[in-house]
């Protein structure tokens, strides 16, 4: 039998999942392509995984000796299932892990960064992804797309207030190093593209690249969080109406140059992401 072992990706066909899984089987890698319905992926094993059903993460860790870690989407408690899966995980044969958190989460933080503080003990190699804001946030069936095409308008609660949006392609061409160099980076890496921008300026940008007209409208915290809160839980849509009144007092201003550091290329532009993805 091989002895070469396989990294697992958990979410592989999430937004950025499904990039460091190509991006891995680019490279040669095996890849165990984890999912709650284990989907197809070219070039990799598809597995079945859910957090909130701990009798998938045995198979799924067979012969794994890394994982990137993607929490479970709209836990307000990632930790409560993520933390003993990391535990079964170690006890298993992996030694590496490298988790997707946010740039708005520091270690010991709410949510993920409960699990972030508690990496450093679980594995022996570890590195934390805090990723601002993704482009990727304004394609596809995101809210932010959806208002754009229904109302020509992205509402936020953000004022003026600028972001490092950041490109996932971006991310996981750092996430790929993060698990495959022989030398584990061993921290905390902030990800943010090479300027940062007001959403007055993003609906700008997509006016400029698109021909369509798109503005961005002000709204008040409690605006924003009602609007949520017609969608999901109100505990979770002040968390996010929150995020917002973050930015608007300047917590997501600010570039880094890990990116170029680590992939030996520059983050990726918004207008270069308009160009390509927004149509």
């Amino acid at each position: 039998m091989s002895d070469l072992k396989a990294t697992l990706v958990i979410g592989a066909t999430g937004t950025t999942g499904r990039r460091v899984t190509a991006g891995l089987v680019r490279e040669g890698h095996l890849v165990k392509a984890a999912g709650r319905t284990a989907t197809p992926v070219e070039g990799a094993e598809a597995v079945r995984f859910d957090w909130n059903e701990s009798a998938t993460w045995g198979a799924a860790l067979g012969g794994v000796d890394r994982v990137y870690l993607v929490p479970p989407i709209g836990s307000s408690d990632p930790a409560a299932v993520m933390l003993p899966f990391l535990r079964e995980a170690r006890a298993a044969g992996v030694r590496r892990a490298v988790l997707l958190s946010s740039s708005a989460i520091p270690a010991g933080g709410p949510a993920v960064g409960q699990v972030h503080q508690a990496l450093p003990g679980l594995l022996e190699e570890w590195a934390v992804l805090r990723p601002s804001w993704f482009m990727q946030n304004f394609t596809g069936t995101t809210p932010h797309a959806r208002s754009i095409r229904a109302e020509g308008a992205i509402r936020t609660a953000s004022g003026d207030g600028r972001v490092g949006f950041v490109d996932a392609q971006d991310i996981a061409a750092v996430a790929v190093r993060a698990l495959t160099d022989e030398e584990a980076l061993q921290g905390d890496l902030l990800l943010t593209g090479p300027e940062t921008l007001s959403y007055d300026d993003v609906a700008a940008i997509i006016t400029e690249v698109t021909g369509r007209p798109v503005v961005h409208r002000h709204l008040t915290f409690d605006e924003l969080r009602d609007r949520w809160a017609a969608e999901i839980p109100v505990e979770f849509a002040t968390l996010l109406a929150g995020l917002d009144r973050a930015i608007a007092d300047g917590a997501e201003d600010r570039t880094s140059d890990t990116v170029q550091r680590i992939t030996g290329r520059p983050p990726g532009t918004f207008r270069a992401f308009v160009e390509r993805e927004v149509s």
